[in-house]
């Protein structure tokens, strides 16, 4: 597997502009909260990197993955914000749960984004097992939260010259 060599998360071939004065919510599931907690740091510290005042983030803690969907179309009500990350791990079980959930989810938040044309970037882990999470989450493979936030402020920004 080719993420099994490097972290994930290397910008450095990216221009990020500055995201002073864009406000963004962050959705984030309670459920797997080791990695969801560390996903949610990465993206914190992702927005604060490039300008975003603590005051401009609100963080609204869901139960779980599939919630995610209508904690972002709820967020979105308010029109304040120039984008919603959701965060959240689905970790394959015995049955076939995993499946109907990825999808879910990942289809539910494509339709909200489309409902608000607003950005709401998905920010979910759907892996074979913890480690492969925790690995993405602050751990060898970089953090796929504070890739969510630089993909927030890049879709903010296109959005707001659109």
């Amino acid at each position: 597997m080719a993420s099994s060599l490097k972290n994930l998360s290397d910008f450095s071939h990216i221009d990020v502009q500055r995201a002073a004065g864009l406000k963004f919510a962050v959705v984030v599931s309670q459920w797997n909260a080791q990695v969801t907690g560390a996903l949610l740091s990465g993206a914190i510290d992702g927005l604060l990197q490039y300008g975003v005042a603590e005051n401009d983030i609100q963080v609204i803690h869901v139960p779980g993955s599939y919630e995610l969907i209508s904690g972002a179309d709820m967020i979105l009500r308010n029109t304040a914000w120039d984008a919603v990350i959701c965060l959240g791990c689905v970790i394959q079980g015995e049955t076939r749960h995993f499946d109907f959930i990825c999808e879910a989810v990942a289809n539910g938040i494509a339709n909200v984004s489309i409902k608000h044309n607003k950005p709401v970037i998905f920010g979910v882990l759907t892996t074979d097992n913890l480690q492969q999470a925790l690995d993405r989450a602050g751990g060898k493979h970089g953090n796929k939260g504070e890739e969510a936030a630089i993909t927030a402020i890049q879709m903010a920004h296109i959005h707001k010259s659109n």
